[in-house]
């Protein structure tokens, strides 16, 4: 078994204090969560950016202070921007790539419905289209490519993994190539362990890969992906609970967990120096 690397998750952008107290906004908060994240034992921290009143950010000067913060408390975490977001014009989605230049960032590789549905109340919370056409997709990726920022392909559905085969024909994705295997969002693949095994056989040679599990899947399947070979995701974006049901009360909390779950499956957690060799991802400022 390689050493696993883990990624914490920061903030998101669904989630918000009335669900959990712990949700950072500010860049503060969000450097402040990357950083017990990394003393936890996190080799990378995905984050997207909120305004002071908890909604998305999409300016270049949010990401700008929130680069800053987390720089001056963990100089060498490997950052990991997001680029999803319903509604908003693509130049708006990458143009902190681009200025900022992180080696990380995510790049959604489908389009799909995204929806999160209440059986309590027998409706649904939120309903959008995640519209991410191949044109946008080759956007995103050559503005990457120019910023020298490794794409994080996110995916949501078998049919996203195959998505990668025309950009690397056309050779706009280099490798090794990093997956994201996202379950449980609906409208995507359900959460199962026959789903992740099924998703993993479908990955490119020279791919590295991590699980995100959405809500209370997130720590069956995290055990899952350990004993796969794969890497793990966990953090507040994606589930507010530790396994046991208790409220997480930080992104370190989670990673704890993580750690703890990588040992005793007879796992190694990677640091970031060794997640930096394993992914060939040079340290930029």
């Amino acid at each position: 078994m390689s050493k696993i690397i883990i990624s914490a998750a920061l903030t998101g952008v669904v989630t918000t204090r009335q669900q959990s107290p712990y949700i950072p906004y500010t860049p503060v908060e969000i450097a402040e969560e990357a950083k017990r994240s990394a003393d936890a034992g996190a080799s990378i921290v995905h984050i997207h950016a909120r305004n002071a009143d908890g909604t998305p950010a999409w300016d270049v000067e949010t990401f700008s202070q929130i680069h800053h913060e987390v720089r001056q408390r963990c100089p060498d975490l490997i950052i990991n921007y997001s680029t999803g977001a319903f509604g908003i014009p693509r130049e708006q989605r990458i143009h902190h790539i681009r200025a900022l230049k992180p080696e990380m960032a995510a790049l959604n590789m489908g389009s799909m419905n995204y929806a999160i549905y209440s059986r309590k109340h027998k409706r649904f919370h939120h309903d959008y289209v995640f519209a991410n056409p191949f044109a946008d997709i080759q956007y995103f990726l050559q503005a990457m490519n120019e910023a020298g920022t490794r794409p994080e392909m996110e995916c949501f559905d078998t049919g996203h993994i195959n998505n990668a085969q025309p950009l690397i024909d056309m050779g706009l994705l280099p490798s090794p190539y990093q997956f994201s295997l996202v379950m449980g969002v609906l409208g995507g693949i359900p959460a199962t362990t026959q789903n992740l095994v099924h998703q993993a056989g479908q990955l490119p040679a020279n791919s590295y890969w991590q699980v995100i599990g959405i809500s209370r899947h997130q720590w069956a399947l995290a055990a899952v992906a350990i004993t796969m070979g794969g890497n793990v995701r966990v953090g507040l974006e994606d589930n507010l609970y530790l396994p046991n049901g208790e409220l997480a009360k930080s992104n370190g909390e989670c990673v704890a967990q993580a750690v703890e779950l990588i040992r005793i499956v007879g796992g190694e957690v990677a640091t970031i120096a060794e997640a930096r060799g394993i992914l060939q991802i040079p340290r930029v400022s």
